[in-house]
């Protein structure tokens, strides 16, 4: 069990100039707000452009970044780096399962298929309690954590001149 809160290591001057969309499951908003703020605090710091859309749920922020893809001809440029937020939590039914395997799943696909620097940070738990223990940018910070990996990944891919 992870006991402190891990942040991929980068270089800020690796990530100068760098935008970030953060996509984030609106349907833990608490959830969804603590893991933002840990995720805009890692962007922030590294002075970092970024900004938020929010969608319905964990099943929705595949079909986002997607969006965003195609949009890019029209915005005249593509984001950077994607970090992805939210929730899900087991209930009684194995929705959870397709909910949180369908959604990583795509997620993925997406990253590999697009080469997308992508920092995932859509908890999979048990119950709210894990669920505010890895949310809570006090505590294992995992917003913070994919906003830190998605940075290490932009470095990666200019590294690569991606």
């Amino acid at each position: 069990m992870a006991t402190q809160s891990y942040h991929a290591p980068f270089d800020p001057a690796d990530v100068a100039g760098a935008s970030v969309l953060i996509v984030e499951g609106g349907f833990e908003p608490a959830l969804a707000a603590a893991l933002r703020e840990g995720a805009i605090a890692v962007l922030d710091g590294a002075s970092v452009v970024h900004e938020v859309v929010t969608v319905p749920g964990a099943l929705e922020i595949p079909a986002a970044i997607a969006y965003a893809l195609a949009s890019e001809a029209k915005r005249g440029r593509r984001w950077d780096g994607y970090v992805v937020l939210g929730c899900v939590i087991r209930g009684a039914t194995g929705h959870y399962d397709v909910v949180a395997g369908e959604s990583n799943r795509k997620l993925m696909d997406l990253a590999v298929d697009h080469c997308l620097a992508l920092g995932n940070g859509l908890l999979t738990v048990e119950n709210d309690a894990q669920a505010w223990e890895r949310a809570d940018a006090k505590r294992l910070d995992k917003g913070g954590s994919a906003a830190a990996a998605a940075l290490a990944m932009i470095a990666l891919s200019r590294k690569f001149g991606l």
